[in-house]
């Protein structure tokens, strides 16, 4: 009998199969319209797919996720406890293995890696930033040396300069000599963020960066992100469940039930934003997440599937019946309850 994990690579491999060698050419040119150039992708992920296995229980984390981020963009992941985002940004920094799908990162396919290329991927390609601080910093080590250590390790050249021009970039030269116990909440996260540009990674993965400080210390540490990402250019990926952080970036992914469920995209950038208020002279912070900032867009996967807002479910009472009426109507979709008149009850997808 098979397995889970098995009957999902199975099922993976046969809808490649058929992709690649379909009997009519009208499956060659689907194949073909579905090729993506994913070199212009930092990160491109098909169809990932993540179970975990005990003796017993096989728990699929991750159901056949997409997502792409391109190089140099600075975004963010959100979803609640149990989405999979936690899953998700593992793999992406080389901690896990994805059971099937696709993960390519950096031109790099983490699935085909062998442990001495993944250590050598960790090593050089990503940098990590927990949310606690354990994870990031030595206690018994000052500043500087927190952040010279990894280039030690790597066995770099002049690491003294790097270290202290990079703990100049978080604001930090002036506490370059205080240990862990002398430093805030904000600037300890600081001093992570240095360390996990230490190695010059092209990739930046934030594990709830601010969860454990103030609002106001939150604000300057994502301040801090995008001047990074806008000086040395590297791609920012920040895994969070406080929608808020959607104010300094331009894109969110929303992640529920192991899928990408639908992204937040900001109608005008927050640089564009915040050049505009600066030129009006208007004071102020930009707004939070809306509808007058944001456009949500409902994400369609490889096999035509895509998950509707759970409020707009809710509000139809359509999850309990697990079933829809579907209706092609001029230029939209329109979904509405089986046993409810069409006139009385429609969500429209555009």
């Amino acid at each position: 009998m098979y397995s889970l994990l098995r009957m999902v690579r199975l099922l993976m491999s046969n809808e490649e199969n058929r992709n690649m060698n379909g009997n009519n050419n009208s499956g060659s040119e689907e194949a073909r319209d579905s090729m993506v150039d994913e070199s212009r992708y930092m990160i491109y992920c098909e169809n990932l797919v993540k179970i975990y296995k005990t003796a017993d229980i096989e728990v699929v984390a991750l159901q056949g996720l997409d997502l792409t981020v391109e190089k140099g963009e600075l975004m963010a992941i959100i979803g609640n406890s149990g989405s999979g985002k936690s899953t998700l940004l593992n793999m992406l920094g080389g901690l896990d293995r994805p059971s099937a799908g696709r993960l390519i990162v950096d031109g790099k396919d983490l699935l085909k890696m062998s442990d001495t290329e993944l250590y050598k991927y960790k090593r050089e390609t990503v940098g990590f930033v927990w949310q606690n601080n354990a994870r990031n910093l030595i206690p018994y080590l000052t500043a500087y040396q927190n952040v010279e250590l990894p280039m030690i390790l790597a066995g770099k050249s002049h690491r003294r300069a790097h270290a202290l021009e990079l703990l100049d970039m978080v604001g930090l030269s002036h506490r370059k000599n205080n240990k862990l116990s002398q430093l805030s909440g904000g600037e300890q996260q600081r001093v992570a963020i240095a360390i996990a540009l230490s190695n010059s990674p092209k990739l930046l993965l934030a594990d709830e960066p601010t969860g454990a400080v103030d609002t106001k210390t939150a604000s300057q540490i994502l301040d801090l992100f995008r001047e990074l990402n806008r000086a040395i250019g590297v791609t920012i990926v920040i895994v969070t469940h406080d929608r808020q952080l959607s104010r300094k970036v331009d894109r969110v992914v929303a992640i529920r039930d192991g899928r990408t469920s639908s992204e937040f995209v900001r109608k005008i950038s927050y640089a564009e934003e915040l050049a505009n208020l600066e030129a009006s002279g208007a004071g102020g912070a930009i707004g939070t997440m809306g509808e007058d900032s944001h456009v949500e867009l409902a994400v369609l996967d490889r096999a035509g599937r895509l998950q509707i807002p759970k409020e707009y479910l809710d509000a139809l009472n359509i999850k309990a019946r697990g079933k829809v009426k579907v209706e092609l109507e001029e230029d939209r979709i329109v979904l509405y309850p089986p046993d409810r008149e069409e006139t009385n009850s429609k969500a429209a997808v555009n």
